[in-house]
């Protein structure tokens, strides 16, 4: 058995990456594909690991349309529009 365990169980995959920044999550993201990529977990922490890796991506992803929201609510300002509430 091993002494390494996923540094995340996976019913914390959704709840805790709602708080994280975009540059955290997509951190942790790169660390996730790393680690799968090496082949070195146990199946039970790749399971773990992918899931997290999925909610990471969706947090991330979400993150960017956000901030595009914001980006062309400024664009759109500029250009004599009205300047919207995206929040």
């Amino acid at each position: 058995m091993s002494a390494h365990h996923a540094s995340h169980p996976p019913e914390l995959a959704d709840s805790d990456v709602s708080e994280l920044s975009f540059e955290e999550a997509l951190s942790q993201l790169e660390g996730i594909v790393k680690s799968l990529e090496g082949g070195r977990s146990t199946l039970a922490q790749a399971i773990s690991e992918y899931e997290r890796g999925t909610a990471l991506r969706r947090h991330c992803e979400a993150k960017l349309a956000e901030a595009e929201a914001k980006v062309q609510a400024v664009v759109e300002g500029s250009m004599g529009l009205t300047l919207r509430d995206v929040e």
